[in-house]
């Protein structure tokens, strides 16, 4: 395989965040693959539901948005396409000089299938990268893609993997994991104006009762205490359950803008959607790894990091129940020590093991290993 490659990334949205986690991950992945010397192309369908849901919902918010996305990542060059007009014309053009295909979950199958199509053509490695829990949760869905026609996928946990490898059968599974993009997210020194804060949307029911015991059951029992949320997609009853509780709901936050809310906050928690704390367990979602990229202590309910991905206890601090998590914030609130040192160790590990920068050197290994596999 050449030096340096030419990459195209089919991605839901890179411009949108909205609802929509994985474009997190990616605009970091990006650019340290651009940095490295490779020319990568990324490609998004023009409406995508994302990028629809930020302009329909949040107004000038969006533009602000779309605006500091842009100043920060500059380099990236996106395209934008049709899948209902000349999707095949487009894809012609753009694939013929094209060494790999990242293809991410969140793609329409037919616009995926219609990629595929073109390898024995052009001969590209043609990558599928899954960062959701469909696999497990809908496998329906994730085999409508022409999988047998992949060089590999990526899966964004080792339960994920073997759902591939030993469920769908797919012969190259490597486990993939998300990561933070340290450039971007990084701690900021700001006076302390919230002393607890939750990033996440509310979504499909997946961790209501999750939430209720973890999050909004504790700032009750935190009289006097500034607790905060910020996301999307909270129905009005949840709206009224924050309100009770004495939790000030503050709406869509764009992702990029995390850091800055981190940095006002003493202590920030993570509720994972109950998929990741049972049939996923050991999967830790982008917001775990950009938290502690940005220097904040994080307290979360159960989940178990079966990868050994940090160490419980020093990089973040696990409670088994609302009570044990009111009691472990009280405690942490009340000592400035204790978060310092929690929220050091967290940032240390991130940077060490967990950065863009890790997961594309990564990237191009697999890339190499396939290309060595066809050349022999």
């Amino acid at each position: 395989m050449k030096q340096k490659l030419n990459i195209a990334l089919f991605a839901h949205s890179l411009v949108s965040d909205w609802n929509h986690g994985n474009a997190h991950f990616l605009r970091g992945l990006v650019r340290e693959l651009m940095r490295m010397g490779n020319r990568v192309t990324c490609y998004e369908e023009l409406g995508s539901w994302s990028l629809t849901n930020l302009m329909r919902h949040e107004g000038e918010r969006a533009i602000e948005a779309i605006d500091h996305f842009r100043r920060i990542y500059p380099e990236l060059d996106i395209r934008f396409y049709k899948s209902k007009e000349n999707l095949q014309e487009f894809l012609e053009q753009e694939l013929k000089e094209v060494d790999v295909v990242l293809l991410h979950e969140w793609n329409d199958p037919f616009v995926i299938n219609s990629i595929l199509a073109f390898k024995s053509r052009y001969k590209f490695l043609a990558l599928f990268h899954d960062s959701h829990h469909r696999a497990y949760t809908s496998a329906g869905e994730i085999l409508r893609f022409h999988l047998h026609l992949v060089d590999g996928v990526l899966a964004f946990g080792e339960a994920i993997r073997r759902i591939y490898a030993d469920g769908f059968g797919v012969p190259r599974v490597w486990t993939f994991h998300e990561a933070a993009d340290v450039e971007a997210f990084k701690p900021i020194h700001r006076r302390k104006e919230i002393d607890v804060v939750w990033i996440g949307n509310w979504g499909d029911d997946e961790r209501t009762r999750e939430l209720e015991e973890f999050l909004i059951g504790p700032a009750a029992a935190l009289p006097g205490r500034q607790i905060v949320v910020h996301g999307v997609r909270y129905p009005d009853g949840a709206l009224e359950k924050l309100q009770q509780a004495g939790i000030h709901y503050r709406g869509y936050l764009p992702n990029l803008f995390s850091p800055e809310v981190y940095a006002h906050s003493a202590v920030t928690v993570h509720v994972p959607r109950r998929q990741y704390a049972n049939g996923l367990r050991g999967i830790p979602t982008i917001r775990v790894f950009e938290a502690l990229a940005c220097g904040i202590p994080l307290v979360c309910s159960p989940w178990n990091d079966e990868e050994h991905l940090f160490t419980p206890g020093q990089d973040y601090l696990i409670v088994n129940d609302g009570k044990e998590m009111q009691a472990v914030l009280a405690e942490l609130l009340r000592d400035e020590k204790a978060r310092k040192q929690l929220a050091a160790h967290g940032l240390k590990t991130i940077r060490e093991r967990h950065t863009c920068a890790h997961r594309a050197q990564q990237l191009i290994s697999i890339c190499e290993e396939i290309a060595q596999e066809r050349a022999a």
